[in-house]
């Protein structure tokens, strides 16, 4: 019993015994190591190795296509070896005789219009492939149109001629090593001859030249549009740099913009120098506007430098310019980081201060809560807006409004109560009361009613430390409270029997009872 191998050659699956294994695998060396290892010799041992396996398929008889050494021998004769190559080269006059062997039908992918039937037919027959395309459509008028069918039939059940071996098949010539070499030569041969043809045409010649031309072009107007692109970006930068130079100065100075609404451009109508004032200690006022205007004003002034750059295309020392205006911006960047830091103290903590005071109205039953008429509405108002705050113009002088909160709970008392809550924040807890004390809010109390001023006011010289007003209104079990729809806007989050939304317990009477707050139905 011998040994066997599972080999694969050009992707069909072979059992060989070890004999002839080792006489075919010296045999492909051989031939591999003759033809080299370029893209021609990969071609040429590719064909040579599906005719093998052409070979072996039709040899073998039986299922496991056991491949013998005789096979392998037989395959070597037939195919011939390098050494027989060296032999034919040498003689000073070769005996040229091409071995003849059956045809067989394929389609002519090299000769192809459609399908390569016309070119396969005529290599079969030894024949021109135009002639049998003029019978072709000849027929298909005298048939009309059977002739078509027939093509189309052949085109589908006549096989492709795939590689080197088929197509020698086809014009029935022996598939061996030598003929699959010939063939391929000529093919590489045939190929370059038409494609140093094609170079030395004139169509080549004006084909080049007008790929060099529209190359040309193409890079023109790229280039154009290039520089009208940064010409444009250019202008963008100029104007939005000039007038967002023009919008901060004006705004820093006297609080409002030459420029407001423009687009890409600061234009807010907000006096920096003066809401400055409301947030720092007066001596970091100076310091601090210094380091606001090198922090925005070198970016814009960075926006007009290149802007103009781009346009007018000046030579200029742009590192020494571009480090020196990074530097001071930095340098703006940390001594406001260190100026913001010291006046972060004053926020650390926090207190309050109380005031309760008993309404006298022995025989008032209910408490209309009603707010006040805003008397700033007519006054004109910053863009400005913080923790509910808002910053209004009054005769000249700048001044801030808080709003307060109003909440209503059960009084342990017979007697209506309201509690005015302040709180704010400070370095210190006596500063932070101090701060709460300086707070300004007004209500006044006509027979039952009660009128609540709809904002609280900051001291004339006081700065914003987060503060906050608090309105409590304590009912006596078994006395209501109606609140006023304009109460609306200061109510927080009153408690209620029927868990009713602050703004839909406006404009009606509540009832102060055991289990809560509650809606009191209309009296016939």
């Amino acid at each position: 019993m011998k040994k066997t191998f599972t080999i694969n050659i050009s992707g069909t699956v072979f059992h060989i015994e070890e004999d002839a294994y080792e006489v075919l695998q010296q045999y492909l060396v051989n031939l591999k190591n003759h033809f080299g290892n370029n893209e021609e010799g990969k071609e040429i041992i590719s064909d040579i190795e599906a005719r093998i396996a052409e070979i072996f398929s039709e040899k073998s008889a039986d299922e496991k296509k056991v491949v013998s050494i005789e096979m392998v021998n037989e395959i070597v004769e037939i195919m011939g070896t390098p050494e027989d190559f060296a032999e034919e080269e040498g003689e000073d006059e070769p005996v040229v005789s091409e071995a003849k062997r059956k045809r067989r039908l394929y389609r002519d992918p090299d000769r192809r219009v459609f399908g390569g039937v016309c070119g396969g037919l005529a290599a079969y027959f030894n024949m021109d492939p135009v002639i049998l395309r003029v019978i072709f459509a000849v027929l298909f008028f005298i048939t009309s149109g059977a002739a078509f069918l027939a093509y189309m039939i052949l085109w589908i059940a006549v096989p492709k001629a795939k590689n080197t071996a088929q197509r020698l098949e086809m014009r029935g010539q022996e598939a061996t090593v030598k003929n699959i070499e010939k063939s391929i030569k000529e093919e590489v041969a045939e190929v370059k001859e038409s494609y140093k043809k094609f170079k030395e045409s004139d169509t080549y010649s004006k084909g080049k030249r007008g790929v060099e031309s529209a190359g040309d072009v193409t890079y023109n107007i790229f280039k154009v549009l290039l520089k009208v692109t940064v010409v444009i970006i250019g202008v963008i930068l100029i104007i939005s740099g000039f007038f967002g130079l023009l919008g901060f100065v004006s705004s820093m100075v006297i609080g409002h913009s030459f420029v407001e609404g423009w687009p890409m451009i600061w234009g807010p109508e907000i006096h920096v120098n003066g809401i400055f004032n409301h947030f720092v200690e007066p001596g970091t006022v100076t310091f601090g506007m210094i380091g606001i205007g090198f922090l925005v004003g070198i970016p814009l002034l960075a926006m007009l430098f290149i802007g103009t750059k781009l346009v007018f295309r000046y030579k200029t020392n742009n590192t020494a310019i571009g480090l020196s205006m990074v530097g001071i911006w930095l340098i703006s960047l940390v001594a406001l980081i260190v100026v913001s830091a010291s006046q972060v103290g004053n926020y650390k903590n926090r207190s309050s201060i109380t005031d309760n005071q008993t309404i006298s109205c022995d025989s008032c039953q209910t408490l209309y809560l009603k707010l006040a008429e805003d008397k700033y509405e007519d006054y004109a108002e910053l863009d400005f807006d913080i923790n509910a705050f808002k910053m209004m113009v009054v005769d000249g002088n700048e001044v801030m409004l808080g709003q307060p909160t109003l909440d209503v709970v059960k009084s342990g008392s017979d007697n209506f109560t309201i509690v005015i809550k302040k709180s704010a924040r400070g370095n210190s807890r006596e500063n932070a009361k101090e701060t709460a004390e300086e707070i300004i809010y007004n209500y006044v109390l006509t027979d039952s009613t009660l009128l609540l001023d709809p904002y609280f006011l900051l001291d004339e010289n006081g700065k914003w430390r987060d503060q906050d007003v608090d309105i409590i209104i304590k009912v006596p079990k078994g006395k209501a409270i109606y609140l006023g729809e304009e109460t609306v806007e200061i109510i927080h989050d009153i408690e209620n029997t029927s868990n009713t939304w602050d703004s839909d317990m406006v404009g009606k009477t509540w009832e102060m009872k055991e289990e809560g707050l509650t809606l009191k139905e209309k009296e016939d």
